[in-house]
């Protein structure tokens, strides 16, 4: 009982006096109320731990600052993503054009993967690009979210695919897939962006039980990590990793707690440990996860640790949005300058950034769209659940249809490809991305109250998996579900007043 009074008082002492300038403004006393009242433009709350209570006892003040502060960098915000988005438009079509050039290619024969450029239809192509991008301004209008992180790499994705598809030499309806991917697209951001489920989260941990849940993260981590270097453990370069994938064999429940380990708990973790400040052991997360490289031989786990520390800086320096766009622009406009001045000797680097991780998911949709206008569609059966209880065309995953059909390797697609364009056709594909886009808002209503950087590190490996990997895939093997629960249970009260503030503004 002492104690706790001792540390009640130790907390009062480091309350400091709120500091107030001359000027004054209007602001609305409470929702309730309906009156306004003259209070000083002041410093609207104060630090420490009555800091925080007096903050959400004044929620008027806190109102107050949002306008004052973040009005004008929200207008300035707008203005340079609409910039951004423009110059991201023009950075993803010309690497696709660089990609196509199939007179020195550095990365792949772009014939084998259908991806060509024909200058004499380079009208059509940018009549098509100037159309969807648009929808771009969607981006400027919305909130941040981790659905407007999805929604942005999706939107890439499309955009690139709109692009291919006026150029490729597979045969099928070229004018209804690519309305079809357009209006998907549109369809799954309206619900994506702008939809909010009213879901209650009735449970949250406390700081210490957060601390614990992110030791319990890391403990889990090395135990996987250990029981698959018992199974599979091959250090060999990236050029020899295909030829030692087929053979890799583990327990079913293993593979699982690998991805779901490596794409939601332990960046979920690194953003916890950053955000707790123990620098230390979100130092040991990166080290994790490229131990995960040897016992899956995937290019994932050395991605990774550059990845979120990538998101960690575009986070720490810009806001929400600007940093979403930033980590997809910055990453293709290196590739294509390098690719332009220094060519072969950095093919290592535009192959993985702009063909694998840009270029790939949008060329996964072309195939699809091309095969399923000559068969049968799924209508969902390639999830192994419903496949159990309903009749299925298809025996075999739908990676390995695609390898056997366009010799492409294993070609897994997202969900506007799966779920979409495989499942019910491309006429009913929209209503299937709206759906999805569904899911998105549930997982924005999981981590409402969050900053900003958190979500944005903590949800980075799953936006880019998501590229590749159907929806239902992500949610139960990748751990979607595990990180939307584990946002919903984070106490929002780690965060500081800033912080809390900047999510409170991102909501408005």
């Amino acid at each position: 009982m002492i104690d706790g009074w001792r540390d009640l008082a130790s907390r009062m002492r480091t309350v400091q006096p709120a500091q107030c300038e001359p000027s004054a403004i209007l602001t609305k006393a409470t929702a309730n109320q309906g009156t306004w009242r003259l209070f000083p433009a002041c410093k609207l709350y104060r630090t420490g731990y009555w800091g925080n209570r007096w903050a959400e006892r004044n929620p008027a003040l806190m109102q107050a600052k949002q306008q004052m502060v973040y009005g004008p960098r929200q207008f300035r915000e707008r203005y340079g993503l609409m910039l951004l988005i423009s110059l991201h438009i023009v950075v993803c079509c010309a690497s696709l054009i660089f990609l196509a050039d199939n007179t020195d290619p550095v990365v792949a024969d772009p014939a084998t993967f259908h991806i060509f450029f024909d200058p004499a239809r380079l009208h059509i192509a940018i009549a098509t690009i100037a159309a969807f991008a648009l929808v771009g301004v969607l981006f400027v209008i919305a909130r941040f979210s981790f659905g407007y992180f999805v929604g942005f790499c999706f939107y890439t994705m499309i955009l690139g695919y709109l692009w291919l598809n006026c150029f490729t030499d597979l045969n099928y309806d070229h004018r209804l897939a690519g309305f079809s991917a357009a209006v998907s697209a549109v369809a799954f951001l309206l619900a994506a962006l702008f939809v909010t489920l009213p879901i209650p989260r009735p449970f949250t941990l406390s700081p210490r039980g957060f601390d614990r849940l992110l030791t319990g993260i890391l403990l889990l981590a090395i135990a996987v990590i250990a029981a698959g270097a018992i199974y599979n453990f091959r250090l060999v370069g990236l050029g020899e990793i295909y030829n030692f994938r087929n053979a890799l064999e583990a327990p079913k429940l293993l593979n699982y707690l690998v991805t779901i380990v490596s794409n939601a708990l332990l960046p979920f973790a690194f953003a916890g440990l950053v955000a707790r400040r123990a620098y230390w052991r979100a130092g040991a997360v990166l080290f994790l996860l490229l131990l995960f490289y040897p016992i899956t031989l995937s290019k994932i786990p050395l991605l990774a640790p550059f990845w979120l520390l990538a998101m960690l800086l575009f986070s720490r320096f810009f806001a929400g949005r600007t940093a979403v766009v930033l980590s997809l622009l910055v990453p293709m406009l290196a590739g294509v300058i390098l690719h332009v001045v220094l060519r072969r000797q950095t093919a290592a680097y535009f192959g993985m950034v702009n063909f694998r991780m840009i270029a790939i998911p949008s060329d996964a949709l072309d195939v699809y769209y091309d095969y399923f206008s000559r068969h049968d569609f799924t209508y969902f059966c390639q999830i192994s659940v419903l496949k159990r209880i309903m009749s299925c065309p298809y025996q075999e995953p739908l990676w390995e249809i695609m390898e056997k059909a366009y010799n492409l390797g294993n070609l897994n697609a997202s969900l506007f490809a799966t779920e979409g364009v495989a499942s019910v056709g491309p006429w009913w594909a929209p209503v299937s991305a709206f759906a999805c886009g569904l899911v998105m808002a549930f997982g924005n209503r999981m981590s409402e109250g969050l900053p900003a950087p958190f979500i944005l590190i903590s949800g980075a490996m799953l936006a880019i998996v998501l590229l590749n990997v159907p929806l239902s895939i992500v949610l139960l093997t990748h751990g979607a579900a595990i990180l939307f629960l584990l946002w919903s249970v984070t106490p929002r009260t780690i965060f500081g007043p800033d912080d809390r503030l900047a999510a409170l503004q991102a909501r408005q």
